[in-house]
């Protein structure tokens, strides 16, 4: 159980995510807040992360790729720690957007431990409706967490676990 207080603030970027990202649906059919609360879950009973910033980045992280926020927005009512954490695992805006998501991607490697779990969070969540997905868009999404996801998840226990069984799971894509 979470304490109170990483409650209101998980509940407070939880309201904000809803705000901005209002009907949005996932490509699979799902309101958007499912995917947000996915990885918020993974995090918390799965990863064991208690990190009211983190957790709150993790509801937050589509928002700025995904809806006309802002990382100015995040800063202003989250703070600097929950903005960094969202602008890390946002891919940037580009006029080449497949090249843009392979350097974003490649930067994670980069990226604080923090944001790292947010981004191991989301992309555990995306990967669970991989089969929803065109065969080749699955087959560039597989490789895509298999090189740069995976080695991201093998420092951190649970996470090294959890890609270990998806990737048994999924090895008629790799």
């Amino acid at each position: 159980m979470l304490p109170a207080q990483t409650c209101d603030a998980v509940a407070k970027a939880a309201q904000f995510a809803i705000r901005y990202h209002g009907d949005q649906r996932r490509p699979t059919g799902a309101p958007y807040q499912e995917h947000l609360l996915e990885a918020l879950e993974v995090l918390v009973r799965g990863a064991g992360v208690t990190d009211p910033d983190v957790l709150s980045a993790a509801v937050l992280h589509d928002v700025v790729e995904d809806t006309p926020c802002t990382i100015a927005d995040l800063r202003r009512e989250f703070g600097d720690r929950v903005a960094d954490m969202v602008g890390w695992v946002t891919i940037p805006e580009s006029d080449d957007p497949t090249a843009a998501k392979e350097a974003y991607l490649a930067g994670l490697r980069n990226a604080p431990d923090d944001a790292i779990l947010v981004k191991l969070a989301d992309r555990a969540s995306n990967v669970q409706t991989l089969r929803n997905l065109s065969p080749a868009k699955q087959r560039e999404y597989y490789a895509q967490t298999m090189r740069y996801i995976v080695p991201l998840a093998a420092t951190r226990s649970w996470f090294a676990t959890w890609y270990a069984s998806w990737q048994e799971e999924h090895q008629d894509l790799g």
